[in-house]
């Protein structure tokens, strides 16, 4: 099979019945996706959004405004279609699939994908968040679930997370691997007052005091979440399938950077859907050279950001495969 090249791919687009570049960056993600998917007609009608969910030890000292047991009941609304992400996933007519990666709670319904591998992590602040042999479970049912979706038909993965205290792991993982000063990583996360944000500083100054690995791996180890090691996961098993992954906000751009920073192969894959209002999203985007596709001050999470950016990959491709070229407008072949 001939490769896609970019060069090709332009060519193509230049030839199309309109100005050349007068569709700005809709067509770099045209070019983007064709690259991915290795074709000159990428497809994106069905996205799938892998929602997955765990609990962090780091909230026991008070890195987040609210208590673990949210997790729970947002897993419990996801179930129900009543989030913020089932609205947006309907709105665009994208799959939710919620997996429960490491909820601190003994969870059963029908629609919840049990990926558990255990109920929260460690206290990230006084020990590492997990064992090798959890984050390599945590990886490895990460890829399955790109997997299973992709062969069950989705043309696009979309990454989205819940868990209370996710973006004090998220911050400590930047940290490290952007890298970046802690102060410049932390933010208010799910609402903090100033006091509360100088409490999350305070224990995640602790936290990154206890090692001083830079390692990719270990410091998955030591301060990732298990919903954020299985979106690493995820990004690796849709690498190895050329499948687009579209990339949340902070949390989960946190796992495509250390997705990369383990396999730099998957960065192709990854597509970012905004520019989260979470202080230090924008320097993590540029640490890996990443140009999100929207700007709409969201820090939600959820993968709504991702969903919200979903149509524009449906344009992209539709722009390669339905524009005629300005030959056969001339031509009156159309």
């Amino acid at each position: 099979m001939t490769a896609v090249t970019e060069a090709a791919v332009r060519a193509h687009l230049d030839a199309q019945a309109r100005p050349p570049g007068s569709l700005g960056r809709i067509e770099d993600l045209a070019v983007q996706m064709a690259l991915i998917q290795q074709t000159m007609q990428p497809r994106a009608d069905r996205v799938a959004l892998l929602l997955f969910a765990g609990d962090h030890g780091l909230t026991q000292d008070g890195v987040s405004a609210y208590p673990s047991s949210v997790t729970q009941a947002m897993v419990a609304t996801l179930l129900a279609g009543k989030a913020t992400a089932n609205a947006f996933a309907r709105a665009v007519g994208a799959e939710v699939t919620v997996i429960d990666a490491g909820v601190d709670a003994d969870l059963s319904h029908p629609a919840l994908v049990d990926a558990k591998v255990g109920r929260g992590t460690g206290n990230a602040a006084r020990e590492p968040a997990m064992t090798a042999e959890a984050l390599a479970l945590a990886l490895s049912r990460g890829a399955e679930q790109a997997r299973i979706a992709l062969d069950r038909g989705a043309d696009v993965l979309a990454l989205g997370e819940m868990g209370i205290g996710n973006t004090a792991s998220a911050a400590l993982l930047m940290h490290r691997l952007a890298p970046a000063a802690l102060d410049d990583c932390v933010g208010v996360g799910t609402g903090h007052d100033a006091e509360g944000l100088a409490r999350k500083r305070a224990v995640l100054a602790r936290a990154a005091a206890r090692t001083d690995t830079t390692d990719p791996l270990e410091v998955l180890r030591q301060f990732g979440g298990y919903e954020i090691a299985m979106m690493v996961g995820a990004i690796h098993g849709a690498s190895e399938r050329n499948a687009p992954v579209i990339v949340d906000g902070f949390i989960c751009t946190a796992a495509a950077l250390a997705a990369v920073r383990l396999r730099p192969e998957a960065r192709r894959v990854c597509l970012f859907a905004h520019r989260s209002a979470e202080a230090g999203h924008d320097r993590m985007l540029k640490a890996l050279g990443a140009e999100p596709l929207l700007d709409l001050n969201l820090r939600l999470g959820e993968g709504t950001g991702a969903l919200l950016a979903a149509p524009l990959l449906r344009a992209a491709a539709a722009l390669l495969s339905d524009v005629a070229s300005l030959d056969d407008v001339l031509a009156g072949r159309i």
